[in-house]
């Protein structure tokens, strides 16, 4: 290798090791803030990851103030549906869709109701006081409220 070789190496080397760093540094700059809504006429103003968990999972038909709780989900294309399956609920879209899958064959349930868009998602949150679903923090206005996480 003569010295110009050596030199395009060592700037190659780097801006990859340089890539590395900023993506390891901040990988919460990649991801949306994703957050669970209800209209801001419901009554509900707050959830436990464990109850917004039980709601998305089937494992509860209710809010903590007993009115029934409507979960909607975003396509399953959506990267924030991704998103907060992964990073809220703490599973993967494979292992949602086997969940569901098992709760519709034993007759047990199903899943959420699936909106086409984060902006439709909005929407019939606000007009539906029992529905909840989640869109990116920077959608958040005076019509819905934030449940989890505040």
């Amino acid at each position: 290798m003569n010295a110009m070789e050596r030199m395009a190496f060592k700037l190659k080397m780097s801006a990859a090791i340089m890539l590395i760093l900023c993506l390891i540094a901040s990988p919460a700059s990649a991801f949306a803030d994703v957050v669970a809504v209800v209209s801001a006429k419901s009554s509900v103003t707050s959830l436990t990851l464990n109850q917004l968990t039980d709601i998305y999972l089937g494992r509860s038909a209710r809010f903590p103030d007993g009115t029934p709780a409507i979960p909607c989900d975003l396509a399953e294309n959506s990267p924030l549906r991704e998103e907060f399956y992964t990073q809220l609920i703490g599973k993967s879209q494979a292992q949602i869709k086997a969940h569901w899958s098992k709760l519709i064959f034993t007759g047990r349930g199903q899943p959420p109701r699936e909106v086409a868009t984060e902006a439709g998602a909005k929407r019939l949150v606000a007009e539906k006081p029992n529905v909840i679903c989640y869109i990116d923090r920077s959608q958040v206005d005076r019509n819905v409220t934030v449940l989890f996480p505040q």
